[in-house]
């Protein structure tokens, strides 16, 4: 499987860019995209930045990956999904 990383870029050229999440930096390739400027968030795969977040969507990305690591070690992951908690999933129109 492969996750898709929420990375914040730190330095550019335009065709490849510095990223970091958490505590980990990356050298990322940024040539899909269009130029970014320093502090843009990129969903990166790997090692290739795919697609801009805006930060409400890098933030909720972050939270379920910390909840998917909290999840794997045994500890609660409640808090890391508290947007989905109490509501019904909805599938998206094209498979209802």
């Amino acid at each position: 499987m492969c996750l898709g990383l929420p990375m914040t870029i730190l330095e550019t050229d335009g065709i490849w860019a510095t990223c970091k999440y958490g505590n980990e930096k990356r050298l990322v390739s940024v040539m899909l995209l269009s130029r970014l400027p320093v502090g843009a968030k990129v969903l990166v795969h790997i090692d290739t930045a795919v697609r801009l977040l805006d930060e409400d969507e890098a933030r909720l990305i972050a939270e379920a990956l910390d909840g998917l690591d909290a999840a794997l070690n045994g500890h609660d992951c409640d808090q890391f999904f508290a947007d989905l908690i109490g509501h019904e999933p909805l599938l998206p129109g094209h498979l209802r």
